[in-house]
C-alpha cells in the first residue's frame, strides 16, 4: 500500500500532491487527519483558562479586589467588583473621620437572635466593629434616634435580607428612615440570606436593584471575609 510522503502537515503545493504515490490524482489536500495533542483536555486547556473555573462568564470568582492585600485568598466575581468599588471609595473617604464603626447592621427584628447575631459575631471575630441594635440600643432609648447616631458613625451599612426582612418590608414593618439614609449614598451592601434577590425586588424594587453578596452562592464565612476586606483601610491609604 502506497504511503503519503507528507502525512503530518499535508502537501503544500499541487505538484507535491500530484507526485505523491498515495495522494496523486486526489482533489484537495491530504486526507490525513491531524489531531492536536491538546484536544483531549478540552477547550479550557486550549484557551489557557483553569478547568476549575466556572464557564458562566461574570459569575466566575477569579478576581482579587484592588483593595485586597497581596496575601488575600478572597476572590470576587466581576459583578461583585463593580458593586463594591464605589462603596470602597466612600469607605476610604470616610476613613479620615475618627471613631467610626466599620459597619452598621440593618436587620429584621425577628433575626436579632439568629442570623443577624451570627453575622455580627463573625464580623467581630474578623476584626470588624459593628453597630448592632441588640447591644447598642439601651433599654428606654429612642430607637430612631439611636439609628440616626449609628448611621452617622459608621463607614458602611449592610442590610441582612432574610425571609423575615422581606415580610417586614411587605408589611411596612421596617424603619423606612433607616433604609432611606442607607440608600441615599453608596454606603449600602445587601446580604441575601435564605432568600433571593428576585423575592426582594418583588417587595422593594429600589433596594432589590442594588447588587450585593449572597449566602446561597457562598458561605456566610466567605461573605464576612469580603466585608472585612471592604472596610479595612490601612493608615497609608488614608
Amino acid at each position: 500500500m502506497a504511503r503519503c510522503t507528507a502525512p503530518y502537515k499535508g502537501h503544500r503545493t499541487a505538484s507535491g500532491r500530484a507526485n505523491c504515490p498515495a495522494c496523486g490524482g486526489r482533489g484537495g489536500y491530504s486526507s490525513y487527519s491531524y489531531t492536536s495533542p491538546y484536544s483531549s483536555y478540552g477547550s479550557n486547556y486550549r484557551s489557557g483558562s483553569s478547568s476549575g473555573r466556572s464557564s458562566s462568564g461574570g459569575s466566575s470568582r477569579s478576581k482579587k479586589a484592588s483593595w485586597s492585600s497581596p496575601t488575600s485568598s478572597v476572590y470576587y466575581t466581576p459583578a461583585e467588583i463593580r458593586t463594591l468599588t464605589p462603596i470602597r471609595e466612600n469607605v476610604e473617604k470616610r476613613a479620615v473621620i475618627p471613631d467610626l464603626r466599620d459597619v452598621f447592621l440593618c436587620h429584621a427584628w425577628d433575626d436579632r437572635k439568629h442570623s443577624a447575631k451570627e453575622l455580627h459575631d463573625l464580623l467581630e471575630a474578623n476584626g470588624v466593629s459593628v453597630w448592632f441594635s441588640e447591644k447598642d440600643v439601651l433599654l428606654g432609648s429612642s430607637l430612631l434616634r439611636e439609628i440616626d447616631k449609628g448611621l452617622a458613625n459608621s463607614r458602611v451599612g449592610i442590610v441582612l435580607v432574610t425571609p423575615n426582612f422581606i415580610d417586614r418590608v411587605r408589611n411596612e414593618g421596617i424603619a423606612e428612615k433607616e433604609l432611606s439614609a442607607l440608600l441615599a449614598r453608596d454606603l449600602l451592601v445587601p446580604i441575601v440570606h435564605d432568600t433571593t434577590f428576585e423575592r426582594l425586588r418583588e417587595v422593594s424594587p429600589l433596594l432589590g436593584s442594588r447588587s450585593g453578596l449572597d449566602t446561597n452562592e457562598e458561605s456566610m464565612n466567605k461573605v464576612v471575609l469580603k466585608l472585612a476586606e471592604l472596610v479595612k483601610v490601612e493608615e497609608t491609604a488614608v
